[in-house]
């Protein structure tokens, strides 16, 4: 049997995420109801359901996180800074932004730089924290580094392992690299593949400090 205690705990490193393109207004009323239930720290919605998420929320803690540039971040710097003022004012308190992982590849850094720090400025000028989905199953272990330092010098809170849309989602091992790389205050936000509880446990063992996942439910429903 599950022990409640470890569950409230489990829960609150537990963003409740549905992003699938095909998703529907029922499905997120569901997840956003899971959510208080399970006290989870907050769901992860796309754009269009975040004044949805906010009705459903508003007398709880669960927290709205949504995503910018979702998911190949490689729209221009202006429209990811109005996607992040357009989520604020709908009722997001987190966002998860997609760098531009073109410009990356391209040696661009000045327009990599550019796009992360425009938008965690716009997050940080509405006390709204700001995760750098770097989309490290895309990345060689050099960019990895390299996506990494960029995040620090524009002080994103968080860097977030994948969008669950590249070629592989978090891994222990890019999770330990993560780590080990970035400062204690920036936190990790692990995703992509996350499907049952050990592996959530050794992604936070690992370093993750937040968990992305649409198996939430199942996950704490696991016998251990």
């Amino acid at each position: 049997m599950n022990n409640p205690a470890e569950n409230r705990v489990l829960a609150q490193l537990i963003e409740h995420t549905l992003l699938r393109p095909d998703c529907t207004i029922e499905e997120i009323t569901s997840l956003c109801e899971q959510a208080i239930e399970q006290n989870f720290i907050a769901v992860c919605v796309p754009p269009y359901f975040v004044q949805h998420a906010k009705k459903i929320l508003n007398s709880s803690t669960v927290k709205i996180v949504t995503v910018v540039g979702f998911p190949f971040g490689y729209n221009i710097v202006s429209s990811k800074v109005e996607e992040v003022k357009k989520a604020i004012n709908s009722g997001a308190h987190e966002i998860d932004m997609v760098m531009n992982i073109a410009a990356l590849k391209s040696n661009d850094l000045s327009s990599l730089q550019n796009d992360i720090q425009s938008v965690v400025t716009a997050c940080h000028l509405q006390n709204r924290i700001c995760k750098v989905i770097i989309e490290t199953g895309n990345l060689t272990e050099d960019e990895l580094k390299l996506a990494c330092k960029v995040c620090v010098d524009c002080e994103a809170d968080y860097v977030k392992t994948s969008t669950g849309y590249g070629k592989s989602g978090a891994s222990i091992e890019v999770v330990k690299m993560m780590r080990k790389i970035l400062p204690a205050r920036i936190k990790i936000k692990a995703s992509g593949g996350i499907k049952n509880r050990k592996f959530a446990q050794e992604l936070i063992e690992a370093g993750a400090n937040r968990i992305g996942t649409s198996a939430g439910m199942s996950i704490l429903e696991e016998e251990v």
